[in-house]
Parts: structure tokens; sequence; C-alpha cells
């Protein structure tokens, strides 16, 4: 246990101190301007350079500052919500791994190198996701890790596109016209961005990766995992400026967007719900950068990881103390007894909601806005705008459910907020939620700039919250009548509820359309005609001739001359 201790703490300042040089050098990089290129060839092929090549700039330094910090506090929080847990050490190995991958990703700038972090990231998820040996946790890591390698084989066919122009760092090549001409480059970069950021039609596998332990998912659902697919396109932004590719994106993210928010008003499972926000939150910032805002979409993407990891572990502490109860329907009236977790989780879910002056005030009005006045289609418009209204309804049933409402979890519970070490990192993560946002918006943005829309458009986004947050708070106390409601509406409430049937679809579906057609294709051709036809029956054809040839040379006077005389005939009917 001693051990354990002292490889948490040195995991921490370490993680800290990283944190602390990384927002200090990306601060000055910011004001001074410049970055840092450094770069080892490993080997030269064809006129073709193997590097090992780093990034150091504002945009590096500032997310590598923030996934460290959050990566510390998700440490710290660790200590107690797995305290009891018998394989500690293994689980603090696998989170630090997780961070290596995620800060390698982060500071390459090589298509080769963001493989390795790449892949790092998919195989540590793997093995989180199945950190509780069960059934359930061995299928949402296979999707999980299935789903993901789409979006590897697309990096493998981009590097090989890539191979063409000289080079693998990428940096030297995305603004010019040069990339424009390899075809396909494009595609491939955002279905490796959408894979990972579980964009339509990869959505399934996010809600199923809940399966891993609490503060794995407030590390992968803010800073880490589904965030590398929007950090890559960001990175691949001038590349895909006016390409079909970054409408389709746009079209894509806006249904997902909407499918999430939609989803997470019928979802009962408290982590889930926390998911399918993600989900949404992951919708806003691909199509702002489909907009072609990727700065916007960064801003977002640094706001919204504090106040999701601050809402997971607000959860994670929630349901750590009412006897690991995950349904929402058996909670209840929590304010009374854990009053710093609940006003932790109402603090996120207002950021979450875009409360001004809040963190995720300043990032998605600024979106909305932004969205309002450029190039944006009429349905796309539209699911950006009911999506936001369904982002505050499910925030404001899940305080219903949990927060308030009536007590649903019997004598046995013990509840409290007694634990200081999952609590600690909550209040400094609250303090981000407060103040993230504003301090980020000085940063990133220093220049202001007025936004000019029309009256209606400017209270747009208040009047669909304020609707949204009397849905979702009001429907939900009439809860025989929604009941009801969801009874004579099974097969919508069932439609809306499963994320579009996506979950069967990505897997009862894919084994119906290709295992088990593999399977017949296996019988009928590989095992049946293919082998009748090629190995078996070249092999009985060689034996039935090679066993001729063995009584031809068994010196058989008898068999040579009746082998003389067909030959005789055959030359003499050749002849004539």
């Amino acid at each position: 246990m001693l051990w354990n201790i002292k490889m948490n703490l040195s995991s921490l300042v370490f993680l800290l101190f990283i944190s602390i040089v990384s927002m200090v050098s990306s601060l000055k990089m910011l004001s001074g301007g410049g970055s840092y290129y450094i770069e080892w060839e490993i080997m030269t092929l064809n006129s073709c350079s193997l590097e090992m090549t780093l990034i150091l700039d504002w945009m590096s330094m500032m997310f590598l500052s923030f996934v460290t910090f959050i990566s510390s506090m998700v440490l710290y929080y660790s200590g107690g919500y797995m305290s009891g847990d018998k394989n500690m050490n293994r689980f603090m190995y696998l989170v630090l791994g997780f961070v290596a991958s995620m800060g390698f990703l982060i500071i390459s700038p090589n298509i080769v190198s963001i493989l390795l972090g790449w892949d790092g990231l998919g195989l540590v998820s793997y093995v989180l996701v199945i950190y509780y040996q069960n059934e359930k946790s061995a299928n949402a890591g296979m999707l999980t890790a299935l789903s993901n390698r789409v979006g590897d084989v697309a990096i493998l066919l981009s590097i090989a596109l890539m191979f063409q122009l000289g080079g693998f760092s990428f940096l030297f090549y995305v603004d010019s016209s040069t990339i424009g001409g390899i075809s396909g480059l494009a595609a491939f970069v955002i279905l490796a961005g959408m894979t990972k950021s579980a964009q339509i039609p990869f959505s399934a596998w996010l809600p199923a990766a809940m399966a891993a332990p609490t503060p794995v998912s407030a590390l992968v659902h803010s800073s880490t995992l589904v965030t590398a697919g929007v950090y890559l396109l960001i990175r691949f932004s001038p590349m895909l400026e006016g390409t079909f590719e970054q409408t389709s994106l746009l079209l894509l993210a806006s249904l997902t967007m909407f499918m999430a928010g939609l989803g997470a008003n019928f979802e009962t499972d408290l982590k889930k719900i926390i998911a399918l926000s993600t989900l949404s939150q992951l919708g806003v910032m691909m199509s702002v950068l489909a907009l072609g805002f990727p700065g916007l979409a960064f801003f977002h993407l640094l706001a919204h990881a504090l106040f999701k990891a601050l809402l997971f572990m607000c959860a994670g502490s929630i349901i750590h103390s009412v006897g690991d109860y995950q349904d929402i329907r058996v909670m209840g009236s929590l304010v009374k007894f854990m009053p710093l977790s609940v006003a932790s989780i109402n603090l996120a879910n207002l950021a979450l909601c875009g409360t001004p002056f809040l963190a995720g005030f300043y990032s998605k009005d600024l979106i909305l806005e932004v969205a309002f006045s450029g190039g944006l289609n009429e349905v796309c418009f539209w699911l950006l705008v009911v999506a936001t209204g369904l982002t505050v309804c499910y925030s404001f049933r899940l305080v219903y459910f949990t927060l308030s409402g009536d007590y649903n979890l019997g004598g046995a519970s013990v509840v409290s907020d007694d634990e200081s070490i999952m609590t600690l990192p909550m209040i400094w993560l609250g303090l981000g939620a407060i103040f993230g946002g504003a301090g980020l918006s000085w940063l990133i943005f220093p220049a202001p700039y007025m936004i000019c829309l029309s009256f209606e458009f400017k209270i747009l986004a208040l009047v669909v919250s304020g609707i949204g947050g009397l849905v979702g708070y009001l429907l939900n106390m009439l809860t025989v009548n929604y009941m009801l409601t969801s009874l004579n509406n099974y097969f919508i409430v069932i439609f809306a509820g499963s994320m579009w049937f996506m979950p069967f679809l990505s897997t009862r579906g894919v084994s119906n359309l290709f295992l088990e057609r593999g399977s017949l294709y296996h019988q009928v051709g590989d095992s049946g005609w293919s082998e009748f036809y090629g190995g078996q029956g070249a092999y009985s054809l060689f034996i039935s001739g090679f066993s001729y040839l063995q009584v031809a040379q068994d010196n058989s006077v008898k068999v040579c001359m009746v082998v003389f005389v067909v030959w005789l005939v055959v030359l003499s009917m050749i002849v004539v």
C-alpha cells in the first residue's frame, strides 16, 4: 500500500510539473510568437526520409498542459475511488501509458509518429475498458477496439499517400497546393478523425466504453482519446477547406450532435448520459471545424475538457456513495447528503449548458453566433438549434432525478461527501469550470471582434436553452404521464433512446452482414469448390499422374512395349 501511495504522488507531481512548464511555454509562444521544431532523421528510403519529429508550438503546449493537469487530478481522484482495487499498480501504469500516448500524439507533426500515439491510445483504451473482467466489459472493449481499427487503417493509407510528397511531416504540406492533388487524402484523414471522435456511423463505441472505471472515463471523455480525432483534424484543417469531405463532415457532425442529445433524454444510466453529452459536444467541435473555424474548435475543446472531467468525477463520487448504482431512477434528493458533489455537478451542468459567464458559455455562444452568421445550410442550422435545447433538457432531467426529486435509495446506503481524496480534485476543476472559459478566450482571442446578428438570432440560443430546461425538468416531474406516453409511442422511444439502433447495427448488424456471410463463403468457397478444384483437386491429379509415371519407370518390358505401340499409333494418326 505504501508503494501505491508513493507511485501515485510521484506521478501526480510529475504531471503537474509538466502541466505548469507546458502552460508557461505556451503563454511565452503566444506573446512572442515562434515555435520549436525538433527533428531526428532515422533512415532514408528512395529519397523519402523517415524522421522522428516533435513540434512545440502554443497549441500543442497548451493542449499538453490541459491533458497533464486533468490527468494529475484523475490520478489523485483514483487514490480514493480505486482504493479497494487489488491491482492498483496496474491501473496506475495503464493510466500513465494512456497519458504518454496522448502526449506523443499531441507533439508529433509527423504522420508516422502520430500513428504510434494513435495506436497506443487504441491499445491502452481497450485494456482499460476490459479492466473489470466480465462479459459486458469484454464486448464493449471489442467494439471499441474494432471501431478504432477503421481509423488506424485510414491513417496507414494516409501514410501511403503522403509517401509521394517526399516526406511525412504534414506541417510542410497542408498549406500548399501540392497536397490537394493527392486524391483521397482528405477523406482518409476525416475518416480517422470520425472514428476516434465517434461521429456517425462510429458512435456506438463511445457509450459502450463506459464499462471502464469512472476515473478513466473522466480522462477519456475530457482531454484524451475522444479528442484525438478533433485535434488531428484541427492540425489538418487547411487541407480540408473547400472539399466535398468537409461538407459531408458538417452534416454528419450535426446529425451526431442531434442524435446524442436526443438519446441522452431517454437514457437512465448516469455515466451513459454524460457519455452522450460528450458525443454531442464532439459533434459541436466537428461541425464548427467543418465550417472552417479550427481556432474555435480548439477553444471549445479546452473549455469542454475542464467541466466534463468535473462532471465525471462528480458522477463517480455519487456512484461510489450510493452503493455502485448507476441508474438515476434509484437516486434522488442527494443535495441533502452530498452538498459538495451536488454543487460541483450543478456547476458542471450549467457550464455544459452554456450558462453565461461559465466556461461553456464563452465557447458555445461564440460557436453558435459564428455558425448563424456563416454559410450554414438550413438542415444543419435546425439540427444545431434543437441539439442546443436538448443539451439543457437532459441536463435538467439529470438534476431532477439525482439531485432533487424524491429520495429512492432506501435505508441501506451511507451517502456522504466525507472522502477528501475524491472531493479535492473537484474543487480545482470547479475553479476551472468557472474561470477557464474567460481566461482561455483572453489568451486565444486577444483581439475582440463583433459578430453582427439580428436580435432574434442573438437571443435564439438563450431562448432555446430556457425552453429545453423547462421541458427537461417539468416533463419528468409528471413521471406517470411521461411513462404512459412512452409506452404509447414505444417504437419512437426505443428508436430515439437506442442511438438510432446504432449499437445493434455496429455489433449484430456487422455480424450478420459480414461474419455469417463470410462463414457461408468459407464453406462453399474455401472449403468447397475452390478446394475441390484447387488444392485437393490438384493434389489428386498430381498423385494419379505420378502413379502412372512410377509404373512407367519400373523397367517393365510389357509396359514399355505398350507405351511404344501407343506412341506409334498416335504418331501415325498425326502424320496421316
